[in-house]
């Protein structure tokens, strides 16, 4: 918890936990991330041997898109989520995966949303696909943040794009905090579909597995056009046609 002037005191083996995960993908990344989020990485200036204080990359945030962070314990609720996007804040859940969790885990931690997300919320076209998408989210009913829940999923968490030498790059921060992803992937394992709002609108997902599928943009400026779509009509329609059969076993029957 952070005392009164916004201070986390991480002990010394979280600090350590940081700087494993940091390293890891430090190698991974200059091949396998968009250009978009390595000059964010660049602009953010995060240290490398400690967990960052969110003062830190607000300072930044504020400077190049107007966002700043915003301490939430674990997972929160859509309206809130929703709120905060509204509000220009990225939730920051502020504690850090255990040793045993250091390849993948289920809940997002300050390394997944520091290191995963806040590069990119130094890109414009990011940032403002970020805030319309909670703008929209905080007037959905129930049922529509389901659906667009799915649309986070595969773009802000888990989605891919092609560069301008139409090679395969990662901007999701699901992938990028990941290094067991990060490497899936980029590999020849998952279904690579290219950007179709109504599909990707009716795909399901779990939190708990590599996913089978990965949705491909033409590059992060790409956003910008899936803002000014009928996002909510796409809602409608997929609603009305149902969802895709599943990629993947059900919860119980998956190892």
């Amino acid at each position: 918890m952070p005392d009164s002037q916004g201070y986390i005191a991480y002990p010394e083996n979280e600090h350590k936990i940081w700087q494993a995960l940091y390293q890891r993908q430090k190698g991974n990344l200059p091949q396998y991330a968009c250009d978009a989020y390595l000059q964010g990485l660049k602009d953010l200036a995060m240290p490398e041997e400690r967990i960052p204080q969110l003062q830190e990359i607000d300072k930044v945030l504020l400077e190049t898109t107007g966002w700043k962070t915003a301490g939430v314990p674990a997972l929160i609720s859509f309206e809130k989520f929703f709120q905060l996007l509204a509000n220009k804040e990225f939730p920051v859940a502020t504690f850090i995966r255990s040793q045993e969790e250091f390849d993948y885990l289920q809940e997002p931690d300050i390394f997944h949303e520091i290191f995963g997300h806040c590069p990119l919320l130094t890109n414009p076209s990011f940032a403002r696909f970020s805030h319309e998408y909670g703008k929209l989210g905080l007037a959905a009913s129930k049922e529509e943040r389901v659906f667009l829940a799915r649309l986070y999923w595969f773009t802000v968490e888990f989605g891919l794009l092609r560069d301008s030498n139409n090679q395969l790059k990662i901007y999701g921060g699901g992938i990028l905090s990941s290094p067991g992803e990060t490497l899936y992937a980029m590999g020849d394992t998952p279904l690579i579909k290219p950007f179709d709002l109504i599909d990707m609108l009716r795909t399901p997902y779990r939190i708990d597995i590599m996913q089978p599928v990965y949705y491909v943009i033409d590059s992060i400026d790409y956003l910008d056009e899936v803002v000014k779509m009928d996002i909510m009509k796409a809602v409608t329609q997929a609603r009305q046609l149902g969802l895709h059969a599943p990629l993947f076993e059900p919860k119980s029957k998956a190892s």
